[in-house]
């Protein structure tokens, strides 16, 4: 995955260091070379000392170098020091005779600075040509380069720091301002990641830089036409499921007259227990799509929430679950303590259905179901527990989704718990599925805050 954080680091970061070697070459030429030059016009003061030494005879020329003078041009506390004079012929006048071959200077006076070895040793060395009257002489002096290496290795060292230094600061000053540089992308990202799954309103397009005003211009476009398809199609389910409530009233009429009135013939009340078999699911169908529209969170509108009594809400339905219950033998139970929440009556209702109508939908034959209001930790809940099968762990987030469903051969539409949690969203209330504290069965609890949710 390609990050445009590392990508602007390396053509950052990588061109600098790289200009950083450059300049710390030219550094350590600029600091070395004028300190080369130092130390070569010292061994070239080195060389005339020597000159007033020399005289012009007939029978040519003498070096009358005493011991004392050779001695102090010879005195240093690192280094050793090499001398040599010569006449045209490259006889040795004075100093050392196994001195290195002398260069030839270009100019009288003018000193050439050479590297050589002696005995063994690489030295740096100054040849200069002089004239005295009539004839011309050649001086070489030459030095061990053990100062000329410290002095170099100590430039070196301490351009070899600064530069060092001066890479991470390189990198510390790119890696804020590339922090800086996307900090935008940041906010919009956690600005993304703070809206509700739900909330399709655009991005506010004030306060972000102008390089990101098309992705904001794009991101709400895509937002707005999501929204609208979104709110085209539970339009037309909420449509579609309305109007087929009354031709399926009319028919399920329609077929408890004719079982009233052909009940005699076995045929015709069996062809009709079926149909009418399928026409309680149709309907039941047709219910929840209108409930699944209802409680569509973008649909949801605070203004309608009001204080409802949530163990009445239970109550109105008690009849219905005991006689759904009844098919199945199962033992159903009711304990109702006085529980108020701020909601919506007609979508607490649908909740308190499709969770009851489910825990009794995958409970088996002679099971115990038992509903709870009460108020918990400055919650109001609503708990439903069986003894059923219970929910791995693993299908504890799925079953929230729609038209998924645990058991294919139990009858069902998969909406039941989707429609608990979009209202469960609506009311900002919590769901919380776990087994029961006895190894087997599924405990479902949904806590309502007690005041009003908040705005998104």
């Amino acid at each position: 995955m390609k990050s445009i954080r590392l990508s602007l680091l390396k053509w950052l970061i990588l061109p600098l260091l790289a200009i950083n070697m450059v300049a710390a070459g030219l550094a350590y030429w600029t600091a070395w070379k004028p300190t080369q030059a130092a130390f070569d016009q010292s061994l070239a003061d080195a060389a005339w000392s020597l000159v007033p030494s020399l005289s012009d005879r007939k029978h040519g020329v003498e070096a009358n170098l005493s011991k004392q003078t050779e001695q102090f041009l010879r005195m240093d506390q690192f280094d050793m020091i090499f001398f040599t004079i010569r006449d045209e012929a490259g006889r040795t006048l004075a100093g050392d005779a196994d001195f290195p071959a002398l260069g030839q200077p270009a100019r009288l006076r003018e000193p050439l600075a050479q590297n050589a070895v002696m005995r063994g040793l690489p030295v740096r060395m100054v040849t200069m040509r002089v004239k005295l009257q009539e004839s011309h002489v050649l001086i070489g002096v030459a030095e061990t380069v053990i100062t000329r290496d410290r002095v170099r290795n100590e430039i070196l060292w301490q351009l070899l720091l600064e530069q060092a230094l001066m890479a991470v600061l390189y990198v510390a000053i790119a890696w804020i301002g590339v922090g800086i540089g996307l900090a935008p992308l940041q906010r919009m990202r956690a600005q993304l990641n703070e809206k509700d799954p739900h909330n399709l309103s655009g991005i506010d397009e004030a306060g972000h830089p102008v390089e990101l005003q098309p992705l904001v211009l794009a991101l709400n476009g895509l937002l707005d036409r999501t929204f609208k398809g979104r709110q085209a199609q539970q339009d037309f389910l909420a449509n579609v499921a309305h109007q087929l409530r009354t031709p399926l009233s009319g028919w399920k009429t329609q077929l408890a007259w004719m079982r009233q009135r052909y009940g005699s013939d076995q045929e015709a009340a069996h062809s009709t227990g079926m149909m009418m078999s399928s026409l309680d699911r149709m309907i039941r169908q047709t219910n929840q799509l209108l409930a699944l529209a209802r409680a569509e969170p973008t649909q949801f509108e605070k203004k309608r929430l009001e204080t409802v009594d949530l163990h009445k809400v239970v109550e109105e339905s008690v009849q219905h679950f005991v006689q759904e219950a009844d098919k199945k033998h199962i033992d159903i139970g009711f304990d109702l303590n006085p529980t108020q929440v701020f909601g919506d009556r007609f979508l607490l209702r649908d909740l308190v259905d499709n969770l009851i109508d489910n825990a009794i939908r995958y409970s088996p034959q002679w099971a115990t179901v038992t509903v709870r209001t009460c108020v918990e930790e400055g919650s109001g809940v609503l708990r439903v527990e069986d003894n059923g099968p219970g929910i791995a762990a693993a299908d504890r987030e799925k079953v929230f989704d729609r038209f998924y469903r645990l058991d294919d051969k139990i009858a069902g539409t998969g909406l039941g718990l989707a429609i608990v949690r979009d209202i469960a969203t609506d009311h900002d209330a919590k769901i919380d599925v776990r087994t029961r504290d006895v190894g087997y069965g599924t405990v479902v609890s949904v806590s309502f805050p007690l005041g009003p949710p908040r705005v998104r």
